[in-house]
């Protein structure tokens, strides 16, 4: 799920989210309506570099490591990401865990974080040598293709380079777009040329750029203000009140991180320590 652009709960949600999720504490090993051979995903059909029918994104094979250590099998039920994602899956009960949570989201209660990352800059290849932020002034007039409403836009605006901004609709759905996704459409804007540069989420960026067919340069924004945030801690959701659930996932977590993050690493997601703003070391 990418980062913001997640939308605060109604009191309403809220509580529903909470009925779902709330039972006898001598049944929370595994959540509400699940057999206990099977691992209830909810997922996005066509999102990759995360998740897609066919289970070939860096979500799914981290669904199905987590399946792995639970002895059990995954079974995904699908809903196309964008508003009501949460509410109409972990909040209907028809699934059990979202793979890719922005940590302290409002819409869910997030397991510990099992990697941090940022927005990245990405350019045609030797185009923007050495640019490492936004306040580069060879980015000024410029055209920047970034999602509306995601962190960065703000960011740009701040900065003065709105004028030269392209900003792609978030959630498209028109089903004779070219693209799986808006990221990848603005890639492929990037490649053939129609903008100069674009302002994305890392962890879609990077194996996007590779996928492009064009030598990109995809570059971490490692050096931008704390507001608006350009890094994000990145979870598992479950429902409010799923709290042995949680504490189950997050054993799993710490148990298999090496094969995690070999899972990232492979889909040149961008990872960040911790705590600073520099790429964590293979």
């Amino acid at each position: 799920m990418t980062p913001g652009t997640k939308t605060r709960v109604t009191a309403a949600c809220a509580l529903l989210l909470l009925a779902a999720g709330a039972r006898d504490a001598s049944a929370q090993h595994l959540p509400d309506l699940v057999t206990t051979d099977t691992l209830r995903v909810c997922g996005d059909p066509g999102n990759m570099p995360f998740s897609e029918r066919k289970e070939d994104g860096f979500e799914n094979k981290i669904a199905a490591i987590v399946a792995d250590e639970l002895k059990v099998k995954v079974r995904y039920y699908w809903l196309t990401q964008g508003p009501g994602f949460v509410r109409n899956t972990l909040g209907t009960g028809l699934c059990d865990i979202i793979i890719g949570s922005a940590f302290g989201s409002d819409l869910v209660q997030s397991t510990n974080p099992y990697y941090r990352s940022t927005y990245t800059l990405v350019t045609r290849k030797g185009e923007f040598t050495d640019v490492t932020g936004l306040d580069d002034q060879r980015l000024k007039g410029k055209r920047i293709g970034v999602i509306a409403g995601t962190p960065p836009v703000n960011r740009m605006g701040d900065l003065g380079l709105i004028s030269g901004m392209k900003a792609y609709a978030p959630y498209q759905l028109d089903p004779a777009r070219k693209h799986q996704t808006v990221s990848a459409e603005v890639i492929a804007d990037l490649a053939e040329g129609a903008i100069d540069a674009a302002v994305l989420w890392g962890p879609a960026a990077g194996w996007l750029a590779k996928q492009s067919g064009k030598p990109l340069d995809v570059v971490p924004l490692l050096k931008e203000p704390d507001r608006p945030a350009m890094t994000y801690r990145i979870g598992m959701g479950v429902r409010l009140g799923e709290e042995d659930w949680k504490r189950q996932l997050n054993t799993i977590l710490r148990k298999r991180r090496a094969d995690i993050e070999t899972v990232l690493r492979d889909f040149d997601v961008p990872l960040l320590d911790e705590t600073e703003n520099k790429l964590l070391q293979n």
